[in-house]
């Protein structure tokens, strides 16, 4: 009888260091999503300004909007360490004014033409997809830590180490959610 219950202890704590390593290995990949959105979103802000100094020289005129782009990338840079619902703001701010930029830029002919502006607006495209799926990314970790630390019976182990949910990255206006589309 002894064995019997040694063995159930056993298996009860086995089971928790199971559960514990998957609440661990969770968190850890929720973390690596942050990460690589963080650098993402880093880049994107990294290439404004030589955008904006491309800019500068044709749309002299467009001040408000290159205002506009320049104080939404300053927001985004100063919620760098702010959690996923802030940072999702600023970045949806820092979005639509690139939209907007991209959209006037249809106006210039000339701008359109210039190999330094589409080499920008290329990288740029492809920042905004390696954002899109790091967020994919990220809230399918968050999806995973988040079952399991909702789920019986893992969620006793979560609330007895602390383990808490974590934030999705949306974005909270539905028009921020589709990349400006731009054709020159």
């Amino acid at each position: 009888m002894e064995w019997v219950i040694l063995l159930i202890v056993v298996g009860v704590v086995g089971y928790a260091i199971v559960i514990y390593n998957g609440l661990v290995s969770n968190r850890q990949m929720v973390r690596e999503g942050w990460s690589g959105i963080d650098v993402q979103l880093k880049r994107r802000t990294d290439l404004i300004p030589n955008l904006m100094e491309t800019v500068k020289g044709y749309m002299a005129h467009e001040r408000e909007t290159l205002d506009a782009v320049v104080n939404a990338r300053a927001k985004a840079t100063s919620a760098a360490s702010a959690g996923p619902e802030v940072r999702a703001k600023a970045e949806g701010e820092l979005s639509a004014a690139l939209g907007r930029l991209l959209a006037i830029a249809e106006a210039y002919p000339d701008l359109k033409a210039n190999t330094t502006f589409l080499e920008f607006q290329t990288a740029l495209q492809g920042v905004e997809d390696e954002i899109q799926m790091a967020r994919r990314y990220y809230n399918g970790a968050v999806r995973n830590l988040n079952i399991q630390v909702e789920s019986f019976p893992s969620n006793l182990v979560a609330n007895a180490f602390k383990f808490e949910q974590a934030e999705y990255f949306e974005l909270e206006n539905e028009a921020d959610r589709a990349v400006p589309q731009v054709k020159f």
